[in-house]
């Protein structure tokens, strides 16, 4: 929606949101489809449209302006938060623990309510829409605890792919890092991240997950941060990640 007489860069509504911080350019997407989002003060509720930085665009009624300084955060997510800027529920969500971060920022991706571990915030839109392409495979790492002690033969179900929701999952690499009497400890890595996937793929093998917990995410590690801590990524921790994924060496 360019104004007559400017000739000022334009790109997609949805791009430009993520550049705003908003949100990843697929929940933008969402956003506008829920008639959220006004541009010079019309309702859109269409793919396709154009904006520049000449235009006012507003999600909830609030102005919003892409992002000069671009933040990248990890965070140790706690269980008993949702991964959402903000939760129609009430409930508690990761940003209520982002103290002193004046940028707009949102997460990259998603953790349950009930799962903890690393997880990525950012205002960077390109960053974001790179880490959560499918094609690119990045692998996440996560040591899940469930019920019971799964046989061999269950173990391989998994390692194999395994049938949830219509679809089957691509091989996942997984190991057992400790027995108890009644629960298993394993380390399962995906590439894949779709919703509650682990859970459901340990469910199907007759083992529920009792906790779960994403401790890698690509070249990223959620070391010594405790539930709740966070900090922000390193020049150098950015490109190792972006580079990984951009040539394909994951």
């Amino acid at each position: 929606m360019q104004r007559r007489g400017r000739k000022t860069e334009q790109i997609r509504l949805q791009k430009y949101l993520a550049q705003c911080g908003v949100a990843s350019r697929r929940r933008a997407e969402e956003l506008i489809r829920q008639g959220k989002v006004r541009v010079n003060g019309q309702v859109v509720t269409e793919m396709g449209v154009k904006v520049s930085p000449d235009d006012h665009v507003e999600v909830d009624g609030r102005p919003v302006k892409p992002e000069k300084k671009k933040v990248y955060i990890l965070m140790h997510k706690p269980r008993g938060y949702v991964t959402t800027v903000r939760d129609p529920e009430g409930r508690k969500t990761v940003m209520d623990l982002l103290e002193g971060v004046r940028e707009r920022v949102y997460p990259v991706g998603r953790l349950d309510y009930d799962t903890s571990g690393l997880l990525l915030l950012t205002n960077d839109g390109d960053f974001a829409n790179l880490l959560m392409h499918p094609r690119n495979e990045i692998l996440k790492v996560y040591v899940v605890t469930v019920k019971g002690r799964p046989s061999e033969e269950a173990l391989e179900k998994l390692r194999t792919g395994i049938r949830i929701d219509g679809y089957v999952t691509a091989p996942a690499f997984v190991r057992v890092l400790d027995e108890y009497e009644n629960k298993t400890k394993l380390e399962i890595t995906i590439h894949e991240g779709k919703n509650r996937q682990i859970r459901k793929m340990c469910e199907k093998i007759g083992h529920p997950v009792v906790r779960l917990k994403r401790i890698a995410y690509g070249t990223l590690e959620l070391g010594d941060l405790k539930p709740g801590e966070w900090r922000y990524l390193t020049d150098r921790e950015v490109k190792q990640l972006t580079e990984k994924v951009q040539y394909g060496t994951e």
